[in-house]
């Protein structure tokens, strides 16, 4: 049995409307951001797709008003499930940009948990959109993901092990200074600027590395706006690997 919802969220960015439909509404924008590699093809009636770690999703754009509204929905399920997003962008004075967000659907059957995680996860993409514009305005990041399954291994233990890798104090809070020599990467020097109880967010001079800890799997999602070696994926991979192990 499906059930709807709707999640609706504002912010104000510290970007020019410009600058923010950028972000949201090209593929090498979204991938500075957001999740995963996406190629969007910027008309109604166009595409957005996704791909994460081997998974891909496609969505139909619904509504492309450059500068100004984007709206995408993905194919319905067999079981009548889909997601839908829409983005309005409305400039402001001083040259701050006020983004909407309204993501609407149908869940399944475990639809408390899967409502509860998209409730919690907006907060902290917008942040991720917010960090992006004010410290790497005009750049572009090229997005890794890595994941690592560990059933069985309780929560507080893998936390433990992350912060450990990272020479992070525990608990992990906002202002914590992280430090890592990942082999064949450039060392990891930044700080925090997202902690909650999944993840955390480490902002260096050249990315933002989210470390993110759901169930039984440890999930990594980078942006790296630096000279990223070729296999920056396949290395921090290693990384997560080998730490979990």
């Amino acid at each position: 049995m499906t059930h709807p919802f709707e999640i609706e969220l504002a912010t104000t960015l510290p970007a020019s409307p410009e600058q923010v439909w950028e972000a949201i509404a090209t593929g090498p924008g979204i991938d500075s951001w957001f999740m995963g590699r996406n190629e969007l093809d910027p008309r109604e009636g166009g595409t957005l797709v996704m791909e994460t770690g081997g998974h891909r999703e496609q969505a139909l754009v619904t509504a492309y008003e450059p500068g100004k509204r984007l709206a995408t929905r993905t194919t319905t399920a067999e079981d009548g499930r889909f997601m839908a997003f829409e983005y309005l962008v409305e400039g402001r004075d001083g040259g701050s940009t006020v983004l909407r967000v309204v993501h609407s659907g149908l869940l399944g059957d475990d639809w408390q948990d899967e409502y509860d995680a998209l409730r919690r996860g907006w907060p902290f993409h917008l942040h991720t959109l917010r960090e992006y514009l004010t410290h790497f305005p005009g750049r572009t990041g090229t997005p890794v993901f890595a994941v690592a399954p560990v059933p069985g291994r309780p929560g507080p233990e893998l936390r433990a092990a992350l912060a450990r890798a990272l020479s992070l104090p525990l608990p992990v809070t906002v202002g914590a200074r992280a430090h890592a020599e990942p082999a064949g990467l450039p060392a990891l020097d930044g700080e925090v600027v997202w902690a909650d109880d999944e993840r955390f967010e480490v902002r260096t001079a050249d990315g933002l590395h989210t470390f993110h800890q759901g169930g039984a799997v440890v999930l990594m999602f980078h942006h790296l706006f630096g000279a990223a070696p070729a296999d920056a994926e396949a290395a921090w991979q290693r990384w997560l690997t080998a730490l979990l192990a």
